[in-house]
């Protein structure tokens, strides 16, 4: 454990947001009340993620009211995992805290993960024992995803955890030293490694609002994750096509052996046309796969910024231009 000068530690809780204005207060009064009681030094670091709704006007009122709340803006909606990623970069505490801002996870866990982290964990997860409000495909899709990456990746990722955590100031540090731009967060948190513990609780329904996840950002969140921390597909692609040409060459045997014994009549219209289509999209799969890596190598050698900060308000800055 890292403690700030005088044996106190400082935390920072860090939460992206994208038009979250119905749940700015409700949030700021429940965590200001958990981090109060704590009696340490702490921050809220509040990332607004491009909303179209007035959150950044919520939040640069209440950094007026509480200087403790410090806003950053960035340019446009680079996503939650980049939004993310901008307030660990900012986050000055000796214990971070990312958390996001439905209250579908309960800012009064924090005190237990402080304790964990007093006791000598540098990253304490919250696992969700039960996901209230959620659909059942949405759960049997989540608890698929984990299982799938729990076989496919070659980085151990907690099944049924988010970005909420608590993380110790040398797996920030470590984690800041991650700069890739395709960024799959939970990935990222498993990556660092350290000495972790899970800490079990109840997922809420959001307080207000609707979810920005749909199920094609999901969708695209799990193939992220499958690409950043496995090169599975690639390998499978490779075993599809060793048997695919089995296969040919097992039918040119037999085709071979058929026109010896009774001769070459003329082959039926449908089954050339199914095994040219079956050739056709096992080449275009392998491609696909094979694309979405390049894809990603393009991606990285352009080595544009992660985020572009429009702003700041903090005791440093009050709105001014902020940088990448």
């Amino acid at each position: 454990m890292t403690a700030a000068p005088g044996g106190r530690c400082r935390i920072s809780v860090v939460v992206p947001m994208h038009n979250e204005s119905e749940n700015v207060a409700a949030f700021y009064a429940r965590t200001h009340a958990v981090l109060d009681r704590t009696g340490e030094p702490w921050e809220i670091v509040c990332v607004d993620d491009g909303s179209r709704d007035d959150t950044l006007d919520r939040l640069v009122a209440l950094h007026r009211r509480d200087p403790r709340v410090r806003v950053i803006e960035l340019s446009r909606n680079f996503g939650k995992e980049i939004a993310l990623t901008a307030g660990i970069d900012a986050a000055v505490g000796d214990a971070v805290i990312p958390i996001d801002a439905d209250l579908q996870d309960p800012p009064e866990l924090i005190p237990d993960m402080l304790a964990k982290w007093r006791e000598g964990y540098d990253v304490v997860y919250a696992t969700r024992i039960e996901r209230a409000g959620e659909t059942w495909l949405k759960k049997a899709t989540a608890g698929g995803f984990y299982r799938l990456m729990e076989r496919l990746s070659d980085v151990p990722m907690p099944p049924n955890t988010g970005d909420f955590r608590l993380m110790a100031r040398p797996a920030v540090d470590a984690l800041r030293e991650a700069r890739e731009r395709n960024r799959f967060m939970k990935g990222l948190f498993a990556w660092v490694g350290f000495r972790q513990y899970s800490l079990g609780y109840h997922r809420d329904p959001r307080a207000a609002g609707t979810t920005k996840w749909s199920y094609w950002r999901l969708i695209r969140l799990a193939i992220e994750g499958i690409t950043s921390f496995s090169s599975a597909p690639l390998q499978i692609a490779t075993w599809l096509g060793l048997a695919v040409a089995s296969l040919s060459f097992v039918y040119g045997v037999v085709r071979i052996v058929i026109t010896l014994l009774y001769g070459n009549p003329v082959a039926g219209y449908p089954s050339l046309m199914v095994v040219i289509l079956f050739l056709g999209g096992v080449q275009l799969i392998t491609l696909g796969i094979i694309g979405a890596y390049v894809g990603r190598i393009y991606q990285e050698v352009k080595g544009r910024p992660l985020y572009i900060v429009r702003a700041r308000w903090d005791d440093r800055h009050d709105g001014l231009a902020g940088e990448a």
